[in-house]
């Protein structure tokens, strides 16, 4: 029996304030990752562990989570979060 594929795998975690800002205000958001999928699938990673980017009132940085089925304006939109996860699914 093979072992599971997470157990070799390379994750990479990303907090996605500081990561990579696609729209110039200064806060990393989730299109930004989506940008940088090639340059982590070049890296070898296996699958991402994105921290926090759900709705918060953001006195702890995003992990004082107020809502967990919706995405924080500041990160983009559920429309974000559903390319990037489109766009990493196509990556393998």
């Amino acid at each position: 029996m093979s072992s599971p594929w997470w157990k070799d795998a390379v994750f990479y975690q990303i907090y996605p304030r500081s990561f990579q800002d696609s729209n110039g205000d200064g806060v990393g958001d989730l299109r930004g990752i989506e940008s940088r999928l090639d340059y982590l699938a070049g890296l070898g990673v296996d699958a991402l562990w994105i921290s926090p980017f759900f709705k918060s009132p953001m006195k702890d940085f995003g992990y004082d989570v107020a809502d967990y089925v919706s995405v924080d304006p500041v990160f983009g939109d559920m429309g974000d979060f559903r390319s990037l996860l489109a766009a990493a699914h196509r990556r393998g």
